[in-house]
């Protein structure tokens, strides 16, 4: 855990939804036969994807995460000589987007959180049909008071402004919500934004060296329940 000053018990848990809860490694077959076998490319389009997602948002021109999601598939197919049509692309992204299991550890280490009285929501770059047919899928609705998806206001994470956003729909401060993620670049959003922050490694991921340090550094959500439950 990082040197702080002692932190407030959250009121509210935001878990990001993508990686951290639900698990990518099932797109791996139907996005790598779209790019040729080539199933390593996965972690490149997921990059590109977000890449691009901030595009639209610097430069004011709002595009639905599932469209980007398609156009960075084209590119990277491209840009690896690779021959793709946007409807191949769109049928390797969405079913199995809509489909992702999650990760082990989250349904064991949620249940731990909402014996603790957590209030427990998610914010994510997906759109809201997106996240709520997810869940449904996944069977994480029932654990979340809510889900937000930055579709309602068209900014996507890391902005701060989305950060800023689901604290005035929660209605707390900043110091008084965690956000939980396992991409350093949504961690160092949240806590520049002045939140609390909890970082999942997952494997494959890293965090941003030039970024303050997140509060938690844990494995999985399982870990962070009981850190929480340990500590409050």
């Amino acid at each position: 855990m990082a040197d702080t000053q002692p932190l407030p018990k959250p009121k509210v848990i935001i878990f990001d939804v993508n990686e951290t809860l639900l698990d990518l490694e099932n797109m791996r077959e139907s996005v790598g036969k779209a790019l040729a076998g080539q199933q390593q490319l996965l972690p490149l389009w997921f990059s590109t994807m977000l890449h691009h997602s901030l595009v639209t948002t610097v430069s004011g021109d709002y595009q639905d995460f599932g469209e980007i999601g398609v156009a960075a598939l084209m590119m990277v197919a491209k840009n690896n000589q690779i021959d793709l049509t946007p409807e191949q692309a769109k049928t390797a992204i969405v079913t199995p987007l809509l489909n992702l299991p999650p990760h082990a550890d989250v349904k064991s280490g949620l249940t731990n959180l909402k014996k603790q009285k957590f209030k427990l929501v998610s914010l994510t770059n997906s759109s809201n049909y997106g996240v709520k047919t997810q869940f449904e899928n996944a069977g994480l609705t029932h654990f979340f008071d809510n889900r937000y998806s930055i579709e309602d206001i068209k900014i996507y994470k890391p902005d701060l402004r989305a950060y800023e956003w689901v604290l005035k729909k929660l209605n707390v401060k900043p110091d008084e919500a965690l956000m939980v993620a396992a991409h350093g670049w949504d961690v160092a959003g949240a806590k520049a934004a002045g939140l609390q922050t909890a970082f999942i490694a997952r494997p494959g991921k890293a965090l941003y060296p030039l970024a303050q340090q997140p509060d938690y550094i844990v494995n999985d959500v399982n870990e962070l329940a009981k850190q929480l439950q340990k500590k409050y």
